[in-house]
């Protein structure tokens, strides 16, 4: 429950920001957690650095970094996380956006994103 209003405060905040504070360079240090049921299955670190821009109704971004990855159970490994995604206005209070994503190990594994956001 804390991390969702946490993510919440922060989307809110970027979604108020004026497009100008959204331009360049920023960190992104991000933790990750699972569980199914009652089981924790474990967690990643990842310290990214990104950068972002865009002009009018476009953004995008594309950030990468170390990923500590905590499996619960067994020992952590380090591997390289990265993502890239853009978004576009479709309507005055509407905007669809789309992310790509992936980290390194011994099976490379990649997740996508793909929604609409309602401001009001």
């Amino acid at each position: 429950m804390i991390k969702s209003f946490v993510i919440g405060a922060a989307a809110t905040a970027v979604a108020l920001a004026p497009a100008s504070a959204l331009a360049g360079p920023y960190l992104n240090p991000e933790f990750n957690g699972a569980t199914v049921g009652d089981d924790y299955l474990g967690g990643s670190l990842n310290l990214d650095v990104g950068y972002e821009g865009g002009e009018g109704a476009y953004s995008w971004f594309v950030q990468g970094g170390p990923a500590i990855l905590m499996p619960n159970g067994a020992e952590n490994e380090i591997e390289f996380a990265g993502k890239f995604g853009a978004s576009i206005a479709v309507a005055e209070s509407v905007s669809a956006y789309g992310e790509l994503s992936g980290v390194t190990g011994d099976d490379f594994s990649w997740g996508s994103k793909l929604g609409l956001k309602y401001g009001f």
